[in-house]
């Protein structure tokens, strides 16, 4: 009579990548990767969204010398674009640090993926890029990989924008808004009330809090967590719903799309992403890609970390990003 060692095909052996509880996580063997990837395109993109970042940056902080005031003229030198470096260093260490942390779980876990790619974007547009996007070129095989990935480009970027939100307000100041002043003006996130409350106090009727360049960066980083953050489509926070929810997080990236066709109606600011959103739905579907331990539950400290990422999406969400044509008379 046989023992169980004598089966012919040997003893049980944990599948490579499969994400049990009672059984070891074994990485799968790496593929060979024969392609090569140049990085030309990369720097390229980078330098062009260094120079459209310092660009703008030089009117934010031509705007933030006027202190609200329209009569301000301060002739065009280099060192005004200098000054630009303090939004275009703080804005691309954000970005930079977001996509590098996915980036380096894609290398941890051996899944193909390219180097960041930046995306310029010139004046008008407020922000001199369209953020940074990475590629990845093969399937993530089990929901640990897809949520550790998913998750630590958010993390990442948070971590940066802190500190630099926090530099960033404690170099702005208080002032007076002119009766006659007219521009856009910015929703305060959970985190910037508190920062900017811990630094100035309470803030008098007719005065507002004027942002060095730095803090302007640390904003648009939370702009662009909090949009990231969202739990729809092959968004972070898609992945990160998926691998938490499995089937069920359909019903969730259904529900937020009615929540942005909602705040569309309470600003304006968020039209187009609502657009891009449905766009993406519409094109893709509203089933996230299926990973073969679909059923199975996260482990507890990654379900924390998925708290952590609720905690962070609703510190850097505002519901009116931006509001067009600002004037103190909408106040009263």
């Amino acid at each position: 009579m046989g023992s169980p060692s004598s089966d012919p095909l040997g003893p049980a052996r944990p599948t490579p990548g499969y994400a049990a509880h009672d059984r070891d996580y074994v990485l799968p063997p790496p593929e060979p990767d024969v392609r090569r990837h140049p990085i030309v395109r990369h720097l390229v993109l980078f330098a062009a969204t260094v120079v459209t970042t310092t660009w703008i940056g030089a009117y934010h902080y031509y705007g933030f010398l006027a202190d609200y005031s329209q009569n301000l003229v301060l002739p065009v030198s280099w060192l005004q674009y200098l000054n630009g470096l303090w939004y275009s260093a703080a804005v691309l260490g954000i970005l930079g640090a977001h996509e590098m942390g996915h980036y380096l779980a894609c290398r941890y876990y051996r899944v193909d993926a390219s180097l960041p790619y930046f995306l310029p974007l010139p004046p008008p547009f407020p922000s001199g890029t369209l953020g940074a996007f990475i590629r990845i070129r093969q399937p993530i095989s089990n929901k640990r990989e897809l949520f550790d990935i998913g998750i630590a480009g958010p993390i990442a970027g948070f971590l940066v924008a802190v500190p630099l939100l926090a530099i960033g307000v404690s170099l702005s100041r208080m002032v007076q808004i002119p009766a006659d002043f007219q521009g856009d003006y910015l929703g305060e996130p959970l985190l910037l009330k508190g920062l900017m409350w811990l630094t100035f106090g309470f803030r008098p009727p007719g005065f507002d809090i004027n942002l060095h360049p730095i803090a302007f960066a640390g904003w648009f980083g939370m702009l662009a967590t909090t949009l990231n953050l969202f739990p729809i489509g092959q968004l972070d926070g898609g992945h990160i719903s998926y691998a938490v929810l499995g089937r069920r997080s359909t019903v969730v990236t259904y529900g937020t799309l009615l929540c942005l066709i909602g705040l569309s109606f309470i600003s304006r600011s968020w039209i187009l992403w609502t657009v891009l959103a449905a766009g993406t739905l519409y094109a893709f579907g509203p089933r996230h890609p299926r990973t073969y331990d679909e059923d199975l539950p996260l482990d507890s400290g990654r379900l924390w970390l998925a708290l952590f990422a609720v905690v962070m999406f609703v510190l850097c969400f505002t519901p009116a990003p931006i509001t067009l044509d600002w004037s103190p008379e909408s106040l009263r």
